[in-house]
């Protein structure tokens, strides 16, 4: 059993005895420490880009749902009121989003959603363009290439771009080695992505797009993947081997812990948008905002932080934010500070650990004896369960596919800079599938280990072989449960 997977079970369990025990101190959740402010690039002249040429486009997507997940949403409702101030009409606005979290039972505010402690809402007005089950990754793609006649419900609105147009995608969501999220448990392949994007290069329909992506090992999905070429410029919340992390949590946070007890916002997305709240973005260029972002999210400024990078066409980074962003009025002239003038963000919390904190946090406030603290103590457990089953499965998978300690390390390699996660897509898909097909599915926790899957197609691994290894790891072999129900709603 590798390192990394020992300390993983060695910390549920250790969880699940602090639950037996009923005590669990609040600090195994302090995941950083204070940041120090960011410092803006001084300001440079981006040329007369007051009057932008062509049409501004954004596609919104938040890739999950369930309160647990609230600040997904958050963070693309907060995006879409950027977006209006700035000049963007809503025809030229597409949101993807499961729209669960504003009118939960869990939401003490309903119908209002924020992104940072005592924040304004960010729900009003948003568009409802592809929520629930049309939240899907067909429609995503068939929007982004303006494919009508692909689409299985929604409003209807496409990526109906021009030449001379200018997009901007926004994501966020759980993430994993080449894969993202969507809400109804689909998981989005890198290389798909990339091949739309080149589809849509190739419709000559924009002159320059750029792509913002929060989720875990989400330099992943560009790495070794997105050619210079296409005029796109992405930045991604880590880099292909780290978590990215969520912010404004119960624990480090007071303020908000009497009424949320889930994470607001996530570090990356709240840094950007809280910079383009405060700003002229006709005077701020896509890599000035680059280098606040990366100074507020970097782990020198946190115990906990992450690698902001850049992929694609970098040489757009001298453009400016209005062209993609527009721009508040309010903000006209203002200046930039040496200093970022955003709220200071000291604490944030791994993405992968998120989920916990939330069912922990339920558990803790809810009354003594009650039936909500029986309950909360029973999502937990059955999380911590969960996520021990597929620790379990997936190593007794590995023992049998190599049956030496050296192949279970393999399974942890890390390509070198520049090449993408595995070389064969479709093996890479095949075995994810054959995984779920005998052990259910790898939830948002077990995405984890999308790195092993791609290390299996890279060392040669048929799917015959993946079928008879999980089939003895999840339904002969005693030890690893029955897979439970998916905890993803």
């Amino acid at each position: 059993m590798t390192s990394y997977s020992i300390g993983t079970l060695l910390f549920l369990g250790l969880l699940r005895f602090s639950l037996e025990s009923g005590e669990l101190g609040g600090h195994l959740f302090k995941l950083s420490s204070e940041e120090t402010e960011s410092i803006h690039a001084g300001t440079q002249s981006v040329g007369n880009i007051h009057d932008v040429k062509g049409t501004r486009w954004a596609v919104l997507i938040a890739g999950s749902r369930g309160y647990e997940n609230y600040r997904h949403q958050a963070d693309v409702c907060h995006a879409y009121q950027i977006l209006r101030k700035g000049g963007l009409k809503d025809e030229n606005i597409i949101v993807f989003m499961y729209d669960d979290i504003a009118f939960s039972v869990y939401n003490p505010r309903p119908g209002i959603i924020i992104n940072r402690p005592e924040g304004e809402d960010v729900y009003e007005g948003v568009p409802k363009d592809y929520t629930g089950r049309d939240a899907n990754v067909n429609n995503l793609f068939a929007v982004m290439l303006a494919n009508k006649t692909a689409l299985t419900g929604g409003s209807g609105k496409v990526l109906d771009s021009g030449p001379e147009d200018h997009i901007f995608i926004f994501y966020t969501d759980h993430g994993s080695p080449g894969v993202i999220g969507m809400p109804c448990d689909e998981y989005l392949y890198a290389k798909d992505l990339i091949d739309v994007l080149k589809k849509k290069h190739d419709s000559k329909t924009f002159k320059s797009m750029v792509f913002y992506l929060e989720a875990c090992e989400s330099g992943s999905i560009f790495e070794g993947l997105l050619p210079k070429g296409l005029n796109i410029y992405a930045t991604t919340a880590a880099n292909a081997v780290e978590d990215s992390y969520g912010t404004y949590c119960p624990y480090d946070y007071p303020d908000i812990a009497p009424l949320y007890d889930t994470c607001l916002g996530d570090l990356y997305s709240v840094s950007w948008m809280e910079d383009s709240d405060k700003h002229d973005l006709h005077t701020e260029t896509l890599e000035q905002q680059y280098e606040v972002v990366r100074r507020r999210t970097a782990s020198e400024n946190l115990d906990k932080g992450s690698h902001v990078m850049m992929y694609g066409n970098v040489n757009l980074g001298k453009k400016s934010l209005y062209s993609y962003l527009g721009t508040n009025p309010v903000n006209n002239n203002y200046s930039l500070p040496r200093h970022n003038s955003s709220t200071s963000i000291s604490k944030a919390v791994s993405q992968h650990e998120a989920d916990l904190l939330h069912y922990w946090h339920k558990f803790r406030r809810a009354p003594r004896g009650s039936q909500k603290k029986l309950e909360a103590l029973k999502q937990l457990r059955d999380e911590i369960n969960l996520r021990m089953r597929i620790d379990q499965s997936m190593m007794f998978i590995a023992e049998l596919l190599f049956q030496s300690e050296n192949g279970l390390r393999m399974l942890e390699t890390v390509r070198p800079t520049g090449q993408p996660l595995v070389d064969d897509w479709s093996c890479f898909k095949t075995l994810v599938r054959t995984y779920e097909e005998h052990c259910g599915s790898l939830s948002r926790y077990g995405m984890r280990y999308m790195r092993a899957i791609a290390n299996m197609c890279n060392a040669g691994v048929k799917v015959e072989q993946m079928a008879i290894a999980s089939a003895r790891a999840c339904v002969m072999n005693p030890l690893v449960h029955a897979p439970a129900p998916s905890i993803i709603h």
